[in-house]
């Protein structure tokens, strides 16, 4: 009986480490995407449902970000590119942005023009109360999002994350850091 489980147990920890290894992303998220209706750069009307059926890349961001935005967005497309590159046309980009007052859709399309995004696969989204993309952000992405007051900036998160065709957070990544983009695009080939 020793001698089989001394065989047991090492057979059993390798299977487990292949199946591990047979094309599964490691999730360090799980969380539901809470409903939320927007307009994009182009003033369409969106809702968070039209992107089910597909995976999706997610980040916050604000059109008058003095810090962290403007290389997130370039971290963004560089992710873009890079899916390009790799021939991966099957997943969405979506940038909320997180001061939906000031942010029109003419402000977000202006401000992301300077990235030269694919509007095809990549949404910039305004068009709702600052609460309900506050919620959002905490309940769906288990991320702090805050009013500074008397100043025009927003303190809010800065990763991307990874959302599922069904609607879940299953992963989140450095948003700005360039190298991040490279395992985005890793796991993106597992799944597509």
């Amino acid at each position: 009986m020793m001698n089989r489980m001394k065989l047991f147990i090492p057979t059993f920890l390798l299977l487990v480490f292949l199946a591990a290894c047979g094309g599964e992303i490691e999730e360090n998220m799980s969380r539901d995407i809470e409903p939320l209706s927007a307009v994009n750069q182009n003033g369409d009307e969106v809702k968070l449902k039209d992107y089910e059926g597909t995976y999706w890349v997610a980040d916050f961001i604000f059109t008058s970000c003095d810090t962290v935005c403007p290389p997130m967005t370039g971290n963004m497309a560089r992710l873009q590119q890079k899916m390009k590159d790799e021939g991966i046309d099957n997943v969405q980009l979506v940038s909320f942005s997180v001061d939906p007052e000031t942010d029109t859709p003419e402000k977000l399309k202006a401000f992301a023009d300077a990235y030269q995004p694919d509007y095809e696969m990549w949404d910039f989204l305004t068009g709702y109360e600052f609460e309900e993309v506050r919620e959002l952000s905490y309940k769906s992405f288990q991320s702090a999002l805050e009013d500074m007051p008397d100043t025009d900036q927003m303190s809010h998160g800065t990763r991307f994350y990874l959302v599922t065709p069904e609607g879940k957070v299953i992963k989140h990544y450095k948003g700005t850091e360039a190298d991040e983009m490279d395992r985005i695009i890793e796991d993106l080939k597992k799944i597509s």
